[in-house]
């Protein structure tokens, strides 16, 4: 549903925990990698919802936690994510900018925040790009984090969710709260968010 068929390479994209249990299809069950199969599942709940209906735009916030095979200072095999969807019949790569961009200086509480938008790859999104706030403090100063992945939705997904990409289009993004909070408080190691240090963990109360 999400453009990635079963032996399509981008499902390596990511390192998963698979489990040892198969699914009604036979497909081997993993941990939930990314929060983005949520677009779609929603997606039919609206569409079902207002089935003969003038429909409302879908907007929707989803976080959750995920799971990859991962570890170092920017990354932990448990971690957070947001899901955000908007789709409509006029919402383009310029609104995901804005909100995107609004949100996060409403969050770091300043209008100074430097953001980038880089061009990638995911097969969900088209255009897609991965989003980077700098440091503004601490020992890592200066230097860029991925805080997102983010893009157009493809129009085979629009599609899934039993809509027409003629008339619909919208954004979706893959949000990393822990990084946002690496970033807000100069923190240079995720996994000290997962450590149980007290004596770290206490600050944040």
């Amino acid at each position: 549903s999400l453009n990635n068929p079963p032996n399509h390479p981008a499902r390596s994209m990511q390192d998963t925990f698979y489990v040892d249990i198969d699914g009604e299809d036979g497909i081997p069950y993993n941990l939930r990698p990314h929060t983005s199969p949520m677009q779609v599942r929603y997606a039919h709940q609206h569409v079902k919802k207002y089935a003969g209906r003038d429909m409302p735009e879908i907007r929707v916030i989803a976080p959750g936690r995920t799971y990859r095979v991962d570890s170092d200072a920017t990354h932990s095999p448990m971690f957070h994510q947001c899901e955000g969807l908007w789709l409509g019949e006029n919402v383009s790569f310029k609104d995901l900018k804005v909100v995107f961009t609004d949100f996060c200086r409403t969050f770091f509480e300043s209008d100074d925040l430097v953001l980038r938008f880089r061009p990638s790859f995911f097969p969900f999104t088209e255009p897609s790009a991965e989003i980077d706030i700098q440091f503004q403090s601490g020992p890592l100063a200066g230097r860029w984090l991925e805080v997102a992945g983010s893009g157009q939705v493809h129009p085979n997904v629009v599609r899934n969710m039993g809509l027409d990409p003629e008339r619909y289009i919208g954004f979706a993004f893959g949000m990393g709260p822990d990084r946002l909070t690496m970033l807000r408080y100069g923190v240079n190691d995720l996994r000290l968010f997962f450590d149980g240090d007290l004596r770290f963990l206490s600050q944040f109360q």
